[in-house]
């Protein structure tokens, strides 16, 4: 009769065992997903930003500019959106637009002045996209930042993640 006291014991043990376990599972496969995500940026980089950059030009965004050209020499820095748990890859870029013939742009002498932003991916159901989405005169680092209630920072898992060392 001794033993049937042990039982819910045993059990409310093993019930918490594996609620531990749980939390520690789970986070472990978020970073192991976070790193697997990192590796498979790096691999795709150059087919994302040709996919970006065509995303964006036709976003219509500037209104009254054209997306001349995007220089992708800039830092690369991973975050985690804090409500969905979805990872996000910014990349430091700097762009340059030229006026749309006809648009209240044209004849400003702003327009082919270099813009340092940061172009936005996102990592849905094991790859990575984009919109064209872009955060203009802000770096990866200080998006991040600034966003901080949307963003938390995700740690590069490479060392050569942050910059691509064949761009620079």
């Amino acid at each position: 009769m001794l033993w049937l006291w042990l039982i819910p014991v045993i059990l409310l043990i093993v019930v918490l065992v594996l609620i531990f376990s749980w939390r520690h599972l789970r986070f472990f496969g978020r970073e192991v997903q976070a790193e697997r995500a990192q590796e498979l940026f790096a691999l795709q980089r150059e087919r994302l930003e040709a996919k970006f950059l065509d995303a964006a030009a036709a976003s219509g965004k500037p209104r009254g500019l054209r997306w001349k050209a995007c220089d992708w020499n800039g830092p690369l820095a991973f975050a985690r959106e804090r409500r969905t748990g979805h990872l996000a890859a910014l990349a430091g870029v700097t762009i340059q637009f030229e006026a749309v013939e006809g648009s209240d742009m044209e004849g400003l002498p702003a327009v082919s002045n270099l813009r340092d932003a940061s172009a936005v991916f996102f990592f849905h159901r094991g790859q990575w996209h984009t919109v064209g989405k872009v955060i203009f005169n802000m770096n990866p680092t200080m998006a991040i930042e600034h966003f901080k209630n949307q963003y938390e920072p995700v740690q590069n898992s490479r060392d050569g993640a942050k910059e691509n060392p064949a761009r620079g």
